[in-house]
Parts: C-alpha cells; structure tokens; sequence
C-alpha cells in the first residue's frame, strides 16, 4: 500500500498464438473497473487509515505448489 517492495516475487506468463486468442475471446469473462476503489483505498492511505485500506484490498494467496518445485527460481 506505500508501494514498498513486497517481501515475495509474482510470477508472469506470457501466452502466444491460440492461447492467447482463447484468453482473449472465451476465457475472460468479464471485466471490472476497480478505479473508484483504487481510489478509496488511497484516500484511506493517505489519511493514516491503513487497516481500513488493508480490509479493502482483495484476498491474494499463493499458489499452492509442491514443496521445492520452484526453488530453481530464487536468484
């Protein structure tokens, strides 16, 4: 929320050729505009209010992954 670095790693996949045409075009089914709650959150920020603007952000967990799959990853 102060747009620290996280104490984790995302992971991005790139997609090409059919699967990105099936993402495009059958897999999303919908989109939603977060905008006025992106502005929220901030206002909430801004104003010290930090547990409020935590309780506002969507739940993340991490993919569940066999214990050392991706330990080739770390740097």
């Amino acid at each position: 929320m102060r747009l620290r670095p996280l104490d984790h790693r995302s992971l991005q996949l790139g997609l090409s050729a059919e699967a990105a045409h099936r993402y495009a075009d059958e897999w999303t089914v919908s989109i939603t505009d977060v905008t006025p709650l992106a502005h929220e959150i901030h206002r909430h920020v801004r104003a010290g209010d930090l547990d409020v603007a935590q309780g506002l952000l969507p739940r993340e967990s991490p993919y569940p992954t066999p214990a050392g799959l991706l330990d080739h990853l770390s740097p």
